[in-house]
């Protein structure tokens, strides 16, 4: 099993957000497996020419969201990704219609607010 990362510099999207997208999706799609161990937040940023920084954010993010665990000395693991993605956005999701609905939005709005800021995150211009 290989972690697969390509950076490009001259995208729109900014190195942590595109590394984070990257292990995110290889986690979630099962090409990084649960268990498995990624490089430390040194040995990746030497690896792709990285800030130290922008790694340890892109790992803080991930394990934010679930996708990865840190486990002190022992390194930093895939994790469980699925699950704890779904759980996230299932309270997120619940979150937005508690608050949809103190602002007053009928179900209507409230879906065509979502399908808005969806299409806006999957098809940017």
């Amino acid at each position: 099993m290989t972690l697969h990362l390509a950076i490009d510099p001259d995208a729109a999207t900014a190195p942590y957000e595109q590394l984070r997208a990257h292990i995110a999706e290889q986690a979630r799609s099962g090409r990084l497996p649960a268990g498995y161990r990624l490089p430390t937040v040194r040995g990746l940023a030497g690896e792709l020419g990285l800030a130290v920084n922008t790694v340890a954010k892109a790992y803080r993010a991930l394990e934010g969201d679930g996708v990865i665990e840190t486990r002190g000395r022992a390194g930093t693991f895939v994790a469980a990704a699925g699950d704890a993605a779904h759980r996230a956005a299932a309270q997120a999701a619940q979150e937005y219609a508690r608050h949809a609905r103190r602002l007053g939005l009928d179900h209507a709005a409230a879906r065509a607010t979502v399908h808005d800021a969806l299409r806006a995150t999957y098809d940017p211009a």
